[in-house]
């Protein structure tokens, strides 16, 4: 397993001698001009083929799946009907850049995008509403680092929307989205570029993961005061530049630890009540975002591909049991998040990324044998929901 300072100092000087494209590229720098939506690297839609079973036994029901094409401006429904093959059921214009993704049991979606936050009623498959960011962000724009809502999470009793909202070239918003009226409520400052947002299981937390500002921001969601931890098991070293920095959190069942994976190196645990932070070893080796947790506490975790290909290994998904032990399923080409199914019998890793080399659909994953399938969904789709069975 290799250590990350020697990566770190590199990428600081490299960021004070020459600030080249290709350090303002990486996830790690934050203030670039806007950039293109990245064109799809992989394997095309009409040519993606399975690479072995991962969905549920012959004869099930198919779930519908809801996916952010962070690409364009719609989220995807689509139902996986077998390996390699999925049903696409049509499409919703939502707004520029959809990111984040949260569904209340009534079945409403509301969706992060860089206009505002969109509500979309599943059922007629139709947007509902689309409400404004209150935060300035400045011009519209897509790609990695446009302003506007990323990270997205609902109250238990889904009566507010919780979307951080991106500033570029300086601190973000969470903004509170009364999900009746359709208003921004309240407006709390975070940190730099908040990729993630989960709320604790009794609502009385809101927990927003910094990325650019090396931070996970507590907010009491009874009287909106803040407070700051750092996570940065590698330090701060590097800065905007650096690849070392907090992207998704997963909030452990057991005892509400916010649980945050780096490099398939670390594991860091937050003590959500003292700010307290302890490292857990990892072994995938690799850069990681995305992560999800399982009712029974095992983790799943988004490895995207090597930072030095010469040291690294590639892409993968990490199954972390409670007990700390894990598995590693391969995975082909960069993904960004996970999400599982209502049993946890299948993992669904999202194709789309918020860095160049994303493509255009799902890995599915057979969480008991470890199989993959690959199937065509949207256009970079980036978060991923398993809508709530219809009655």
């Amino acid at each position: 397993m290799t250590t990350r300072a020697a990566l770190t100092r590199t990428a600081v000087l490299t960021a004070l001698t020459a600030l080249t494209a290709t350090l303002l590229a990486a996830c790690g720098s934050t203030d670039p001009a806007p950039a293109p939506v990245p064109t799809p690297t992989s394997t095309p839609r009409a040519e993606a083929t399975a690479t072995a079973t991962a969905t549920a036994t012959a004869g099930a029901p198919s779930p519908t799946l809801l996916v952010t094409d962070f690409g364009a401006d719609t989220v995807t429904f689509v139902a996986p009907s077998r390996p390699g093959r999925a049903a696409d059921l049509g499409s919703v214009r939502v707004g520029t850049a959809p990111y984040g993704l949260a569904v209340t049991p009534d079945g409403t979606a509301w969706v992060a995008t860089a206009e505002g936050v969109a509500a979309v009623d599943t059922r007629t498959r139709t947007r509902t509403a689309l409400v404004p960011h209150t935060t300035r962000t400045g011009p519209v724009t897509t790609g990695e680092y446009r302003g506007g809502g990323m990270g997205i999470a609902l109250s238990p009793d889904g009566a507010r929307a919780y979307v951080g909202v991106n500033v570029p070239g300086g601190n973000g918003t969470l903004e509170v989205v009364d999900t009746v009226t359709r208003t921004v409520v309240q407006v709390v400052p975070v940190g730099r570029r908040p990729f993630d947002v989960d709320v604790s299981a009794d609502g009385r937390q809101v927990y927003v993961t910094d990325h650019d500002s090396f931070d996970v921001t507590t907010v009491d969601t009874a009287t909106w005061a803040t407070r700051r931890t750092e996570v940065a098991p590698y330090g701060t070293e590097g800065g905007l530049g650096s690849w070392l920095k907090p992207h998704y959190t997963a909030v452990r069942p057991s005892d509400g630890a916010l649980l945050l994976p780096f490099e398939g190196e670390r594991l860091a645990v937050v003590d959500p009540s003292t700010g307290r932070v302890t490292v857990e070893p990892m072994t995938a080796d690799t850069h990681q975002h995305g992560v999800t947790a399982a009712p029974d506490g095992t983790l799943y975790i988004v490895g995207t591909g090597p930072i030095d290909p010469a040291t690294d290994a590639g892409p993968s998904l990490t199954v972390r049991a409670p007990d700390g032990s894990e598995r590693l399923v391969p995975l082909d080409g960069p993904h960004e998040t996970v999400t599982l199914s209502p049993d946890a019998r299948t993992a669904y890793v999202s194709g789309g990324f918020t860095r160049e080399g994303g493509w255009d659909g799902l890995t599915v994953v057979d969480t008991a044998t470890g199989s993959t399938s690959r199937l065509p969904v949207g256009h970079l789709p980036l978060a991923v929901v398993v809508l709530p069975d219809r009655p």
